[in-house]
């Protein structure tokens, strides 16, 4: 049986008409850049996310450059942030000559341990980037006290969390700024590259309108120096149609995610389930977990990766490397054992397949295979003498 990471055909045949519509219309009306359908996707992604205004922009990397350009956080500022992120995260701190401080992060969630980022604030502290990774969001809580009391910018990083939920309120819509990503492979994904900002500011949501378009505002003239950051038309026909079928996309990852626990707990593999030994499943914490990943734990990580490979199972690594540890990022001094929750997360982490048109046999499969995997390690183990820790990893769920 064949189980990829992601298949987009399967999705695309449930809505070919919708899409190849929205397109046409954009191809007839020879409106591409910016224009009507973009203000349509604006308004419709603020709504879903709770806030008053949207800016389409060309990426979810550029959305958090064009927050920070807003701000004008450059040489001399900090900000702080999880080196457990995509590296848009933290690569547009450093565009702009400030410099990334990292905060490991919770075990649980993989966000950042906001308990830690106050032992983290400086004289040169501008702003605070929480990362809702997987699909969860961080704990904005404590995010916007610590915030609210120096008098910092926040700028949620919310590309892979598009309508999760804490407390009633959405990702995007607690900080002063929001950002998403269409990346194809997003729980929402345009036919390329495309992100939005939110935000419940209109002065800002107006400067960040003049700097995806070069900082002009009337044409031609500029009193900030932009970049090129538009969202242009045919992207955002395709998210806003796609839009309509999102919250039930997301339902169905929801299901697929509690199938995969009581399968591996059926299975004996969950850690609450005991047997033939433990895998660290996902944990919901925030109310409306969206899952554009499932995130197991296992010690054996890459011999795992390779015997579901084998399987015919696609997966992915998110992220085999922390920030701090890229080549890049050399220059901030950081070594091995600095975040040691981090580097835990990238040797042991693996995503699974959980997009909404799997079949209960695909994802039984999936379990099965990790479970082969299993026994196939603790029979080695009483062959070699190893421990069932030693080969299925620590015994906390994750």
């Amino acid at each position: 049986m064949q189980v990829p990471l992601l298949d987009l055909k399967a999705q695309y045949s449930t809505i070919k008409a919708e899409v190849e519509a929205a397109l046409a219309e954009v191809m007839e009306s020879q409106h591409f850049i910016l224009g009507p359908k973009v203000e349509q996707c604006e308004k419709a992604i603020a709504e879903y996310s709770h806030c008053s205004h949207a800016v389409g922009v060309s990426s979810g990397s550029d959305a958090l450059l064009a927050c920070l350009m807003a701000e004008n956080i450059g040489p001399g500022d900090e900000v702080i942030t999880t080196p457990y992120t995509f590296f848009a995260t933290v690569g547009a701190v450093s565009r702009l000559g400030a410099t990334p401080v990292f905060v490991d992060i919770d075990p649980v969630t993989y966000n950042l341990d906001a308990s830690q980022i106050e032992s983290k604030v400086t004289s040169k502290t501008r702003a605070i980037i929480p990362v809702h990774l997987y699909g969860q969001m961080a704990d904005m809580d404590v995010v916007m006290a610590v915030a609210e009391k120096h008098g910092f910018v926040v700028i949620e990083d919310a590309a892979q969390a598009i309508g999760a939920e804490s407390k009633g309120r959405r990702a995007g819509s607690i900080g002063h700024y929001g950002c998403f990503s269409f990346f194809p492979s997003k729980n929402l994904g345009a036919a390329g590259d495309g992100g939005m900002i939110v935000t419940n500011d209109a002065k800002r949501a107006e400067k960040l309108k003049c700097l995806r378009a070069h900082g002009s505002k009337p044409k031609y003239h500029h009193k900030i120096i932009g970049g090129n950051f538009r969202l242009d038309a045919l992207q955002a026909a395709i998210v806003y149609a796609k839009l309509r079928h999102l919250d039930e996309w997301t339902a169905d990852r929801q299901q697929n995610a509690k199938k995969y626990d009581q399968f591996f707990a059926e299975a004996g593999l969950a850690t609450d389930g005991g047997g033939l030994g433990n895998i660290g499943l996902p944990k919901v914490v925030r109310e409306r977990h969206i899952f554009n990943q499932y995130v197991i734990r296992i010690s054996r990580r890459d011999q795992l990766q390779a015997f579901l490979q084998q399987r015919g199972i696609g997966t992915e690594v998110y992220y085999p490397i922390p920030m701090h540890l890229q080549e890049c990022f050399a220059y901030l001094g950081h070594g091995v054992g600095a975040y040691a929750q981090s580097e835990r997360a990238a040797k042991e982490t693996l995503a699974l397949p959980i997009y909404p048109e799997l079949s209960e046999a695909q994802l039984r499969y999936v379990v099965k295979s990790v479970g082969d995997f299993v026994k196939t390690s603790l029979d080695s183990a009483s062959v070699s003498g190893g421990t069932a820790s030693e080969l299925v990893g620590p015994q906390s769920r994750c």
